[in-house]
């Protein structure tokens, strides 16, 4: 292919990725923008009653709306964008736990959301969670972390792992290019999302528009190398996260990182599966009253491969506290 025809390829490709946005921005988002301190979290809000589910998301996900309607049936259902994900706006300020509690605060305060809480985070949003219930402990009455991360562990990978972290973010900085230049929209138009990730076909169309709208934007990949570049950032803000009394925590266990397939073979999988371990056990010792699911089924993203068992995880979490009342 000649040089010149490289180039009207480019040229057109991101002249649609231009035209796709636009006409996507006229619709409005399914929540509310909230001013956080000169920018804006998108917050949007589900059923009623007490206590409310707040979620927050894997490293560049967004899969709380794959949740939000099965979590409902409990009460009161929020699924926030973080800052430079889906509806939300950028944060001029550092993508640590610290700033990312600091700002739910602030947007769950603007929006009148009172407490008390529980808590689901996953993956990534395991350490956000964590942190926001020992800044606010007075709001917060339970947590579920799904296939949490625990920062003993992660501030001392392996250099194996190491070089596996560099590994993604080199991939989301190919990215952050390829939606800038549409490749990343038209990909999302041949159903490359369904056909890497099957078990997505299971929630609706509506859902997966949210979630593969903000995969195209150039914001959303930017992001994800900003968090994971201050990972350790945030896991070393975490270190005085660890002792919640008797609070109900579930902590939900996938089977392995990655389900063993054609191409895993390319990564450290037996280091990254020794690491999970670990952090597990550690995550068990954060309440005297923990509970562990193990997800059998499921690689890291459980909330795609067993949505239904966060489900049953808060379910959990409510019946401890209504024995709790009880007794």
């Amino acid at each position: 292919m000649s040089l010149s025809i490289r180039i009207i390829l480019i040229i057109a490709t991101t002249i649609y990725q231009g035209i796709a946005c636009y006409l996507e921005n006229q619709k409005p988002p399914p929540g509310k923008l909230f001013d956080v301190g000169g920018y804006h979290l998108h917050l949007y809000t589900v059923g009623e009653g007490n206590p409310t589910i707040i979620l927050d998301h894997s490293l560049g996900g967004i899969e709380g709306y794959f949740l939000v309607e099965k979590l409902t049936k409990f009460g009161r259902v929020c699924i926030y964008d973080r800052a430079g994900y889906g509806w939300s706006e950028h944060s001029p300020h550092p993508r640590t736990s610290s700033q990312i509690v600091e700002e739910l605060d602030t947007l769950l305060t603007q929006a009148e959301i009172q407490p008390p809480y529980i808590l689901v985070g996953d993956s990534f949003g395991s350490y956000n969670v964590r942190l926001y219930a020992h800044r606010f402990p007075e709001k917060v009455i339970g947590m579920v972390l799904t296939d949490g991360l625990h920062e003993t562990e992660m501030l001392k990978m392996s250099i194996q792992l190491q070089v596996l972290k560099l590994f993604f973010i080199s991939g989301f900085v190919v990215s952050t290019f390829c939606s800038i230049l549409g490749i990343v929209q038209l990909l999302r138009k041949c159903g490359i999302f369904e056909l890497i990730k099957p078990e997505l076909r299971q929630f609706s169309q509506e859902s997966r528009n949210y979630v593969k709208r903000s995969f195209c934007r150039s914001k959303h990949w930017i992001t994800m190398c900003r968090e994971m570049l201050n990972l350790n950032n945030s896991g070393e803000q975490l270190l005085i996260a660890n002792k919640f009394d008797s609070m109900p925590i579930v902590s939900i266990k996938a089977n392995s990182f990655f389900q063993p397939s054609w191409w895993s073979f390319l990564i450290p999988l037996k280091a990254a599966n020794q690491l999970r371990e670990q952090m597990h056990k550690d995550l068990s010792n954060l309440s005297t009253n923990s509970v562990q699911l193990q997800a059998d089924k499921s690689s890291h993203f459980v909330w795609i491969d067993e949505p239904d068992i966060i489900v049953d995880a808060v379910k959990i979490v409510l019946d401890k506290l209504f024995n709790e009342i009880i007794n």
